[in-house]
């Protein structure tokens, strides 16, 4: 029997103080930890290692960095400016920034620059269009099967290229119990969804009752089979992922959950016992990139990245092309370069470690995947293809292949309805002949009026197009007949 939800007090965001264990689990060796800068040389572990006081000390002024950064010109006028996008960095992450390198790539992320207010070409302030796509406020239903839910507009520390900065980290702007209500309506009453993805914010910055709160009300919800976090909270707030919030989260299974690391200096000890935890608590886990100029831009920095990703049991997932948003003009690089860097590692490293690198196509188009070309030609019966060395081979087709052999099967499997999304599937299964830009056919009409040769509808109806229609003759485009399942018969 499912767990009821349990009541919800507020959707307030890290209130409720955790409950630390004082007995640390059994280690072969000494726990290793990321050296501390001076200014916090001094604080207890047991102050340190509490998620709420890491929260409570985040530094976001040019006074609070300037005691552990020696910070430049444009850092100061980033910091300043008047429009800037919310700046707040955990003390555990700001331990990992070099104080003297100001490319250091930690710092790069979290530290604002003065270039980030310059527009750029194609700048949106909702590049994916996720709003125009929101059926109720903070939910998003693009694929068939799947949709987002925005639960909180809070992060432990804001990335500087945050896709979501039209509302990420204001707090006016975060989503309440009766936003939670619409969006759990709403998946109630749409069954093609199968699978929910927490975001926002970051759905682990959540008052704990909170996040309970959802994830019990998703699982009550029969035909979700799969509930998938979004966070950053492992790499920003390792001190977060605690016992209690594994064992709350376990009750709640299938649980799924992509973390977000960028640099392997992102990957530390207190990261390693995070995963680790979180892993030992059944959560299988991924990782999603965005590829940064300046910071992870390269073949060798991104095949460490994966490498160590694997080593804790990590499966690198995505590696998304920059968005198009406010304050990540500086940050983008072309397509050509994510290109060479699937190139470096497809056949130079494990598959299971090669992350699909995607474009989220800008208007709301979804992932795009975009990768090296390695069909280089094809004939009937036979494909040209090159591997990751230059190495170029055939592969012989086979001539007797029936495509219709699985229809016994097919017709008892379950078939999902995905009415208006088929698109290219939708043409190779045959449930329509074209996909037309908006408005195709009346401007082919050029403003004519009916007559006796465009009247008849049916002259452009391929035969037997979805059972049904003709063509005219009753025959099809080789003149021979054809029977219900669209088999000439000789």
């Amino acid at each position: 029997m499912l767990p009821k939800p349990v009541e919800m007090d507020a959707a307030q965001e890290v209130e409720e103080p955790p409950s630390i264990s004082e007995d640390e689990p059994p280690s072969k060796a000494v726990l290793l930890h990321t050296p501390r800068p001076a200014l916090w040389a001094d604080i207890p572990d047991e102050k340190w290692n509490d998620w709420h006081w890491q929260i409570a000390h985040r530094l976001n002024t040019v006074d609070e960095l300037s005691q552990i950064v020696n910070l430049t010109a444009e850092e100061v006028t980033g910091l300043t400016a008047d429009d800037k996008f919310r700046v707040d960095i955990t003390p555990y992450f700001a331990s990992l920034i070099d104080p003297d390198d100001p490319d250091c790539p930690v710092r790069r992320q979290v530290i604002p620059l003065g270039r980030e207010l310059h527009a750029f070409t194609g700048m949106m302030a909702d590049s994916l269009a996720e709003d125009r796509h929101s059926p109720v406020p903070g939910l998003v239903h693009r694929y068939p099967d799947r949709a987002l839910m925005l639960v909180t507009t809070q992060c432990a520390s804001y990335c500087r290229y945050c896709t979501r900065s039209r509302i990420v980290g204001n707090p006016h702007q975060t989503f309440s119990k009766v936003d939670f209500a619409a969006q759990l309506d709403y998946l109630r009453r749409t069954p093609q969804i199968r699978d929910v993805l927490l975001s926002g914010g970051d759905p682990l910055t959540l008052n704990p009752k909170t996040l309970e709160y959802i994830l019990a009300s998703l699982r009550e919800i029969e035909h979700i089979e799969i509930i998938r976090i979004g966070t950053r909270v492992p790499v920003f707030l390792p001190q977060r992922i605690t016992d209690e919030l594994c064992d709350m989260i376990r009750q709640y299974h299938p649980v799924w959950m992509n973390i977000h690391v960028n640099h392997p200096k992102e990957i530390t000890p207190e990261l390693n016992r995070a995963l680790d935890k979180l892993l030992s608590a059944g959560i299988p886990l991924g990782n999603q990139s965005v590829l940064l100029a300046g910071i992870n831009d390269s073949v060798d920095i991104q095949r460490e990245l994966v490498h160590k990703l694997v080593k804790n049991r990590v499966r690198p997932y995505y590696l998304y092309q920059c968005d198009l948003v406010k304050g990540a003009g500086h940050f983008r690089t072309t397509v050509s370069k994510g290109i060479e860097i699937i190139e470096g590692l497809r056949g130079h490293t494990s598959g299971y470690a090669v992350p699909t690198y995607v474009v989220d196509a800008p208007g709301g188009g979804g992932k795009i995947p975009v990768m090296p070309q390695y069909l280089i030609s094809q004939s009937p019966g036979r494909v040209v293809l090159r591997n990751y060395e230059g190495y170029i081979t055939t592969y012989d087709e086979p001539t007797d292949y029936d495509p219709h052999q699985i229809d016994h099967l097919n017709q008892q499997s379950v078939h999902r309805d995905e009415s208006g999304q088929g698109g290219v599937s939708g043409l190779l299964a045959g449930e329509s002949q074209a996909i037309k830009p908006e408005g195709f056919d009346t401007l082919h009409q050029r403003g004519g009026a009916a007559h006796r040769l465009n009247g008849d509808a049916a002259k452009w109806q391929p035969y037997h197009q979805n059972g049904n229609g003709h063509n005219g003759n009753g025959h099809n485009g080789n003149g021979h007949s054809s029977n219900a399942n669209g088999h000439t018969n000789e």
